[in-house]
Protein backbone atom coordinates (compact mmCIF):
# COMPACT_ATOMS: atom_id res chain seq x y z
CA UNK A 1 0.00 0.00 0.00
CA UNK A 2 1.05 3.62 -0.83
CA UNK A 3 2.30 5.37 2.07
CA UNK A 4 0.25 8.14 3.45
CA UNK A 5 1.31 11.55 2.73
CA UNK A 6 1.75 14.12 5.46
CA UNK A 7 1.86 17.59 4.43
CA UNK A 8 4.55 19.42 6.72
CA UNK A 9 4.58 23.21 7.71
CA UNK A 10 7.86 24.76 6.78
CA UNK A 11 10.04 26.55 9.56
CA UNK A 12 11.42 29.74 8.24
CA UNK A 13 14.77 31.91 9.15
CA UNK A 14 14.74 35.04 8.15
CA UNK A 15 17.69 35.99 8.21
CA UNK A 16 19.03 33.24 6.12
CA UNK A 17 16.01 34.01 3.90
CA UNK A 18 15.45 30.36 3.59
CA UNK A 19 12.82 27.76 4.41
CA UNK A 20 14.51 24.46 6.43
CA UNK A 21 12.95 21.43 8.80
CA UNK A 22 14.25 19.58 12.09
CA UNK A 23 14.60 16.56 11.31
CA UNK A 24 12.23 15.29 14.10
CA UNK A 25 9.02 16.15 12.50
CA UNK A 26 10.20 13.85 9.44
CA UNK A 27 11.48 10.78 11.05
CA UNK A 28 8.64 11.17 13.67
CA UNK A 29 5.97 10.77 10.51
CA UNK A 30 8.36 8.47 8.88
CA UNK A 31 8.88 6.15 11.73
CA UNK A 32 5.28 5.88 12.54
CA UNK A 33 4.37 5.00 8.68
CA UNK A 34 4.01 7.98 6.78
CA UNK A 35 5.79 9.48 4.30
CA UNK A 36 6.31 13.39 5.28
CA UNK A 37 6.84 16.30 2.70
CA UNK A 38 8.15 19.79 3.26
CA UNK A 39 5.39 22.46 1.96
CA UNK A 40 6.48 25.43 0.25
CA UNK A 41 5.46 28.86 1.99
CA UNK A 42 3.10 30.01 -0.04
CA UNK A 43 -0.79 32.15 0.19
CA UNK A 44 -2.24 31.21 -3.43
CA UNK A 45 -5.56 29.91 -2.45
CA UNK A 46 -4.90 27.35 -5.43
CA UNK A 47 -1.52 26.23 -4.69
CA UNK A 48 -3.13 25.57 -0.55
CA UNK A 49 -6.32 23.57 -2.23
CA UNK A 50 -4.11 21.34 -4.69
CA UNK A 51 -2.05 20.42 -1.15
CA UNK A 52 -5.19 19.31 0.34
CA UNK A 53 -5.99 17.20 -2.68
CA UNK A 54 -2.48 15.71 -2.47
CA UNK A 55 -1.88 15.37 1.09
CA UNK A 56 -3.56 12.99 3.53
CA UNK A 57 -2.33 15.04 6.79
CA UNK A 58 -0.75 18.29 7.85
CA UNK A 59 1.42 18.92 10.45
CA UNK A 60 1.74 22.51 11.79
CA UNK A 61 4.87 22.97 12.96
CA UNK A 62 6.63 24.85 16.00
CA UNK A 63 8.30 28.45 14.84
CA UNK A 64 7.61 31.64 15.28
CA UNK A 65 4.93 33.90 17.63
CA UNK A 66 1.77 34.01 16.20
CA UNK A 67 0.66 37.44 15.41
CA UNK A 68 -1.38 39.10 18.12
CA UNK A 69 -3.32 40.53 14.97
CA UNK A 70 -4.99 37.14 14.25
CA UNK A 71 -6.68 37.33 17.40
CA UNK A 72 -7.73 40.94 17.58
CA UNK A 73 -5.04 42.45 19.95
CA UNK A 74 -2.21 44.69 19.72
CA UNK A 75 1.61 43.57 20.16
CA UNK A 76 2.99 43.61 23.50
CA UNK A 77 6.78 44.65 23.82
CA UNK A 78 7.35 41.16 24.91
CA UNK A 79 5.99 39.21 21.95
CA UNK A 80 8.77 37.56 20.10
CA UNK A 81 9.79 37.07 16.04
CA UNK A 82 6.32 36.73 13.85
CA UNK A 83 5.79 34.90 11.10
CA UNK A 84 2.96 37.57 8.83
CA UNK A 85 3.49 34.25 6.05
CA UNK A 86 2.95 31.23 7.75
CA UNK A 87 -0.11 32.98 10.03
CA UNK A 88 -1.59 33.59 6.30
CA UNK A 89 -0.92 30.39 4.65
CA UNK A 90 -1.84 28.23 7.87
CA UNK A 91 -5.14 30.35 7.81
CA UNK A 92 -5.70 29.32 4.52
CA UNK A 93 -4.93 26.09 5.17
CA UNK A 94 -6.60 25.58 7.73
CA UNK A 95 -9.56 26.55 6.26
CA UNK A 96 -9.14 23.95 3.49
CA UNK A 97 -8.41 21.34 6.05
CA UNK A 98 -11.08 21.49 8.24
CA UNK A 99 -14.02 21.58 5.25
CA UNK A 100 -12.47 18.53 3.49
CA UNK A 101 -12.26 17.02 6.98
CA UNK A 102 -8.36 16.11 6.65
CA UNK A 103 -6.21 15.38 9.92
CA UNK A 104 -4.07 17.60 11.53
CA UNK A 105 -1.25 17.19 14.45
CA UNK A 106 -0.49 20.78 15.96
CA UNK A 107 2.71 21.07 17.72
CA UNK A 108 4.06 24.22 19.91
CA UNK A 109 3.08 26.88 17.94
CA UNK A 110 0.44 24.28 16.10
CA UNK A 111 -1.31 24.24 19.29
CA UNK A 112 -1.17 28.36 19.63
CA UNK A 113 -2.23 28.67 15.62
CA UNK A 114 -4.94 26.72 15.84
CA UNK A 115 -6.35 27.85 18.98
CA UNK A 116 -6.16 31.28 17.62
CA UNK A 117 -7.32 30.69 13.69
CA UNK A 118 -10.48 29.10 15.36
CA UNK A 119 -11.38 32.40 17.76
CA UNK A 120 -9.37 31.94 21.05
CA UNK A 121 -6.62 34.00 22.35
CA UNK A 122 -2.95 33.50 23.85
CA UNK A 123 -1.08 34.78 25.93
CA UNK A 124 1.52 36.98 24.00
CA UNK A 125 4.61 36.14 26.87
CA UNK A 126 4.25 33.39 29.43
CA UNK A 127 6.85 35.21 32.23
CA UNK A 128 5.31 38.49 31.76
CA UNK A 129 1.83 37.99 31.50
CA UNK A 130 1.35 34.75 33.56
CA UNK A 131 4.27 33.92 35.54
CA UNK A 132 4.16 30.85 38.14
CA UNK A 133 7.67 30.04 38.12
CA UNK A 134 7.12 26.47 36.34
CA UNK A 135 9.71 26.12 33.31
CA UNK A 136 8.07 26.38 30.38
CA UNK A 137 10.93 27.24 28.04
CA UNK A 138 13.63 24.60 29.02
CA UNK A 139 17.47 24.72 28.10
CA UNK A 140 18.87 21.99 25.78
CA UNK A 141 18.88 18.65 25.56
CA UNK A 142 15.39 19.16 24.62
CA UNK A 143 14.26 15.63 24.83
CA UNK A 144 14.16 15.51 28.59
CA UNK A 145 10.55 16.40 30.51
CA UNK A 146 10.72 19.49 32.37
CA UNK A 147 7.40 19.25 33.95
CA UNK A 148 3.99 17.03 33.99
CA UNK A 149 0.63 17.72 32.44
CA UNK A 150 -2.46 15.88 33.37
CA UNK A 151 -4.43 14.22 30.64
CA UNK A 152 -8.58 14.17 30.89
CA UNK A 153 -10.38 10.82 31.12
CA UNK A 154 -12.72 10.60 28.17
CA UNK A 155 -10.21 12.75 25.47
CA UNK A 156 -8.85 10.80 22.34
CA UNK A 157 -5.36 11.18 23.95
CA UNK A 158 -6.43 9.47 27.88
CA UNK A 159 -7.55 6.76 25.02
CA UNK A 160 -4.63 6.41 23.32
CA UNK A 161 -1.85 6.54 26.38
CA UNK A 162 -3.79 5.02 29.12
CA UNK A 163 -2.64 7.23 31.43
CA UNK A 164 -3.40 10.16 33.46
CA UNK A 165 -0.13 12.19 33.77
CA UNK A 166 2.67 12.30 31.63
CA UNK A 167 6.28 13.99 31.55
CA UNK A 168 6.60 16.50 28.86
CA UNK A 169 9.76 18.35 27.48
CA UNK A 170 8.66 22.69 26.71
CA UNK A 171 9.77 24.87 25.11
CA UNK A 172 7.61 28.35 24.67
CA UNK A 173 6.48 31.55 25.71
CA UNK A 174 3.15 31.64 24.15
CA UNK A 175 0.29 29.86 25.09
CA UNK A 176 -3.31 29.13 25.09
CA UNK A 177 -5.02 31.44 26.75
CA UNK A 178 -8.55 31.76 26.09
CA UNK A 179 -10.11 28.72 24.39
CA UNK A 180 -11.44 28.24 20.87
CA UNK A 181 -14.98 27.75 20.16
CA UNK A 182 -15.29 24.08 18.92
CA UNK A 183 -12.02 22.80 20.75
CA UNK A 184 -11.81 20.85 23.83
CA UNK A 185 -9.22 20.54 26.28
CA UNK A 186 -7.32 16.80 26.38
CA UNK A 187 -4.46 18.15 28.44
CA UNK A 188 -3.48 20.41 31.06
CA UNK A 189 -0.07 21.42 32.99
CA UNK A 190 0.75 21.69 36.82
CA UNK A 191 0.06 25.52 36.26
CA UNK A 192 -3.02 25.70 34.58
CA UNK A 193 -2.18 25.91 31.21
CA UNK A 194 -3.86 24.45 28.24
CA UNK A 195 -1.23 21.95 26.38
CA UNK A 196 -3.31 19.79 24.59
CA UNK A 197 -6.84 20.36 22.57
CA UNK A 198 -8.71 18.53 19.99
CA UNK A 199 -11.95 18.87 18.13
CA UNK A 200 -14.32 16.54 18.58
CA UNK A 201 -16.29 17.14 15.42
CA UNK A 202 -13.28 16.30 13.15
CA UNK A 203 -11.59 12.82 11.88
CA UNK A 204 -8.34 14.08 13.70
CA UNK A 205 -7.67 17.96 14.98
CA UNK A 206 -5.28 17.12 17.81
CA UNK A 207 -2.54 19.52 19.00
CA UNK A 208 -0.37 20.04 22.02
CA UNK A 209 1.68 22.15 23.31
CA UNK A 210 5.29 20.30 23.83
CA UNK A 211 7.70 19.16 21.53
CA UNK A 212 6.97 15.01 20.42
CA UNK A 213 9.33 15.95 17.23
CA UNK A 214 12.56 15.96 20.22
CA UNK A 215 11.13 13.17 22.17
CA UNK A 216 10.11 10.55 20.06
CA UNK A 217 13.48 8.23 20.08
CA UNK A 218 13.36 8.16 24.02
CA UNK A 219 9.45 8.68 24.81
CA UNK A 220 6.60 5.73 23.86
CA UNK A 221 4.19 8.53 24.20
CA UNK A 222 5.51 10.67 21.72
CA UNK A 223 5.13 7.99 19.04
CA UNK A 224 2.45 7.19 20.00
CA UNK A 225 1.01 10.80 19.01
CA UNK A 226 2.62 10.54 15.62
CA UNK A 227 1.38 7.11 15.02
CA UNK A 228 -2.37 8.33 15.79
CA UNK A 229 -1.97 10.84 13.54
CA UNK A 230 -0.63 8.60 10.78
CA UNK A 231 -3.59 6.08 11.30
CA UNK A 232 -5.93 8.93 10.83
CA UNK A 233 -4.48 10.17 7.85
CA UNK A 234 -4.19 6.35 6.81
CA UNK A 235 -7.70 6.30 6.62
CA UNK A 236 -8.35 9.02 5.11
CA UNK A 237 -6.21 7.83 2.01
CA UNK A 238 -8.83 4.89 2.01
CA UNK A 239 -11.89 7.10 1.63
Amino acid sequence: MKKCVIGVVPLVDYEKQSWWMLPGYMEGILEAGGLPLMLPLTDDREVIRQMTDQCDGFLLTGGQDVSPELYGEKRLPQCGECSPERDRMEKMLLEEVLHKNIPVLGICRGIQFLNAALGGTLYQDLPSQRGTGMTHCQKPPYDVPVHEVEIKEGTPLYDLLGCRSLAVNSYHHQAVRQLAPGLEVMAVSEDGLTEGVYMPDRRFVWAVQWHPEFSYRTEESSRKIFAAFVRAAEEFQKK
